[in-house]
This record gives structure tokens, sequence and C-alpha cells, in this order.
């Protein structure tokens, strides 16, 4: 028989353990070249460049 609770967990504790489970909003920035908001250290959805540099062709981009 495998070990059981003693107790019941109240809701305030069960909680209080959970309140670092919730999902962040992703932080967005600004691209230089279209200001579209794109994520962070990631090519530009939008224009396709990466730190100034043309990463993707157009075509590609969309």
């Amino acid at each position: 028989m495998p070990p059981l609770p003693k107790r019941k967990v109240s809701k305030g504790r069960r909680d209080r353990r959970r309140a670092h489970d919730a999902i962040s909003k992703p932080a967005l920035v600004e691209c230089p070249q279209c200001h579209s908001k794109h994520l962070a250290h990631r090519v530009c959805t939008q224009c396709g460049t990466y730190r100034g540099r043309a990463v993707l062709m157009s075509e590609e981009v969309k």
C-alpha cells in the first residue's frame, strides 16, 4: 500500500504553491526597419531583417 497524505492540503497552501506557474506574456520589441513588433533575438516576420541585415528574401517572409 503506497503512502497517503495525513491531511487535506488546504486551498490556500495549494494555490500558493502554484503561484509561479502562470504563463507570462512574450516580450515584444520594435523592429528598427519596419517598426512592427516581433520577438526579441528573432528575425522580423514582416521585413525579414535581423540586427540590421536582410536575412530572409521578401518571398520567404510572406
